[in-house]
């Protein structure tokens, strides 16, 4: 069962993940300790962002439809 991950967790992981490369060692029981996770819970979640980012770079996710930031003012000045 995936677990769940609040922002506040994926910033710190993202953090984590910058300070402590893949040549750190120990590197998943320090990232753990910072996101509050077992290192089981982040190597899965870091296995899930390699397969999004291999989905995005493959062009297999489509770009988000932004709309225009004037279509959205409710007043005038």
């Amino acid at each position: 069962m995936a677990s769940s991950w609040t922002v506040s967790q994926n910033k710190m992981f993202e953090q984590a993940l910058a300070l402590y490369d893949k040549d750190t060692p120990d590197r998943w029981q320090k990232v753990a300790r910072v996101v509050g996770k077992s290192v089981e819970e982040v190597k899965r979640h870091y296995e899930l962002l390699v397969e999004d980012i291999k989905h995005i770079e493959s062009g297999r996710v489509p770009y988000p439809k932004y709309s225009s930031p004037d279509e959205h003012v409710k007043y005038k000045v």
